[in-house]
């Protein structure tokens, strides 16, 4: 009988042992079935071996349509086609597997609307909904998915107007023919695209001007489209202009007229005050933090203004071409509360708000050897150059006592932030920090080819100055701020010019090996880069990567990849680096090896 019990025993562990276990998370499983009882299929058309259920975890039971990950770890795909399925897509729970990248539910007949959370699947690449019964309008929030490649809703009926996606970055497939589509057609990086179609539907207006790489089998059956491309030509805005021009030119002298009486009458006053008071100095104390006499006891910024300076009146700030502080003047940023940020050797950092507005950030420099006419021609041409990923200063002011910068202020803080933890770090593994450098790089190659003439590269980069947007797409900020004494390279200095834009390949090197190791950077980060060289050297490469990342099971081969690009860019010689064109050609292409041993083919 003991004999018995100890065979039973042993049997009963050898099962526990080496039953397969649950790998998703328990959550995940439970958010998959309530997609799949949303999707309501056919029981007629449910094959063999379905699996969808919470007695079996979805990678070791080869749930149909399921794809994990090649540790079958976490859900990768889902690819539900042909199966006769008539419910409704609940969006809400396929986004809370965390690592989806493949939804596909083509040909179905499902129906009801695609759901604004639809921007929570922030790690998807391709969307194929086409051949259902999906109405309604297409929400804006698709439009916010950071990494998607392929969005395919052809034949359905959707209406309403196609969201704007020029903000996506990453998109190649839009196909929306068949449909009910109404208005203008919106922006699309066109330059990028591969495959466009919206034919079949309602939409009017013009056909964008650099749309010239699509044809007319791109726009056809929408009748009132109009461009050179299509049957229907745009009517000329000739004969509208020259009908308009003499009412025009008769405003305008009116306009001009009453601008010379306003200049006159404010420079007679202008000029009776200053005899009856004088010139009269405002100054807000740095050592108090506030104006004197102020009635306000809050925290007050650090900000000085004299309203005359060398005999002439002071600077006000210059609003850039951003609406967030249109309005917005000086002395709001002088009554404004503000709040420390951090200070660093080019200046301090300030979060204000002032009353009514949004939440701004105010870089204050010093020690910059500039003229006001330069920093002024830099600002400038700074704010012309749009990059996605580079926060643009939204206002400046510059005087002799102070130059000040003003950037919208992230809450969702830094790089630095995300991988030191004084933020929430979750989920950003390692196709996170891939894609998060290969954005980076591709902003900093873009911002370098545009301002290579003028010789302004970024000066200050490092990870504490790489913000994180809404959906954390990662976003330069502080462009163009030199070093605290650099002086601006002479034109004809060409050794002066490369080094200058070399420096920043040297600060990305770094920002790399922070994301590859997880360690942070002390001071210039020499430290690290002599760490990591010598743990290279003794070839034992696989040590200096994070930990996480090991555990993860990242793959080591794309890992080795980015860090010998990193290397590249640490290099003692300037010379020897590459430049910011060539990193992001190499990033890009890891990025895209990691996708395909993900995705392994496109469904």
């Amino acid at each position: 009988m003991d004999r018995i019990r100890s065979i039973l025993s042993g049997l009963f562990m050898f099962v526990l042992l080496f039953s397969p276990a649950k790998t998703e998370d328990a959550g995940v499983i439970t958010a998959l079935l309530a997609f799949m009882e949303k999707l309501a299929p056919d029981s007629a058309q449910i094959p063999p071996n379905w699996g969808w259920n919470d007695s079996s975890d979805p990678c070791n039971a080869k749930w149909v349509g399921v794809t994990c990950d090649r540790d079958d770890r976490t859900v990768k795909k889902i690819v539900l086609e042909r199966l006769n399925l008539s419910g409704t897509l609940d969006i809400g729970s396929a986004c809370k597997v965390s690592n989806l990248l493949v939804l596909s539910l083509s040909s179905n007949n499902l129906s009801g609307s695609l759901q604004p959370e639809i921007s929570n699947c922030i790690r998807l690449t391709h969307l194929y909904l086409n051949g259902n019964r999906f109405s309604d309008n297409l929400p804006d929030s698709i439009a916010d998915l950071p990494n998607v490649k392929r969005v395919v809703i052809s034949n359905n009926g959707f209406s309403g107007e196609l969201p704007d996606f020029s903000r996506t970055t990453t998109l190649l497939t839009f196909f929306a023919q068949n449909n009910r589509f109404t208005g203008p057609i919106p922006g699309f990086n066109y330059r990028q695209l591969q495959e466009f179609n919206v034919t079949n539907n309602d939409l009017s207006g013009p056909i964008p001007d650099d749309t010239g790489r699509f044809d007319a089998n791109s726009f056809a059956g929408n009748p009132q489209l109009c461009g050179k491309e299509l049957p229907v030509s745009c009517p000329s805005k000739k004969k509208k202009s020259k009908s308009k021009l003499r009412d025009f030119l008769i405003y305008i002298g009116y306009v001009l007229l009453g601008f010379i009486v306003i200049v006159l009458i404010a420079l007679l006053l202008f000029k009776k005050k200053k005899q009856q008071h004088g010139d009269v100095k405002i100054e807000k104390s740095p050592e108090s933090g506030r104006s004197s006499g102020s009635r306000n006891s809050r925290a007050r910024s650090e900000f000085s203004a004299t309203s005359v300076e060398s005999g002439g009146v002071s600077s006000s700030m210059v609003v850039l071409s951003s609406p967030v502080v249109n309005g917005l003047r000086f002395e709001d940023l002088l009554k404004a509360p503000a709040e420390l940020l951090g200070r660093g050797k080019h200046g301090s950092l300030y979060k204000v708000k002032p009353d009514g507005g949004a939440g701004l950030v105010v870089k204050r420099i010093k020690d910059w050897k500039i003229s006001r006419d330069e920093f002024k021609k830099r600002m400038q041409k700074i704010d012309q150059i749009k990059h996605p990923n580079v926060l643009p200063p939204v206002a400046y002011y510059s005087s002799k006592q102070e130059k000040l910068l003003v950037y919208e202020f992230q809450q969702n803080g830094s790089l630095f932030g995300l991988l030191n933890g004084s933020q929430n770090s979750q989920m950003f593994d390692w196709g996170a920090r891939l894609s998060a450098a290969s954005s980076i790089a591709a902003a900093l190659a873009f911002m370098h080819q545009e301002l290579q003439a003028d010789l302004i590269p970024h000066g200050n980069l490092k990870s504490s100055n790489i913000l994180l947007k809404n959906d954390m797409e990662p976003s330069i900020s502080e462009y163009g701020l030199m070093a605290a004494g650099h002086q601006d390279p002479e034109p004809s200095n060409t050794r002066t010019t490369i080094a200058a834009f070399k420096a920043d390949v040297h600060a990305f090197g770094i920002i790399l090996l922070e994301l590859l190791t997880g360690k942070p950077v002390q001071d210039d980060g020499s430290g690290l880069v002599n760490w990591v060289s010598s743990v290279v050297k003794e070839e034992w490469t696989v040590e200096v990567f994070d930990k996480a990342l090991i555990v993860e099971g990242a793959s080591e081969e794309r890992m080795v990849g980015l860090l010998q690009v990193a290397l590249k860019c640490v290099n003692a010689s300037p010379e020897l680096r590459p430049t910011m064109g060539q990193v992001a050609t190499i990033i890009s292409s890891l990025k895209e090896e990691e996708e395909q041993s993900m995705t392994s083919s496109d469904p």
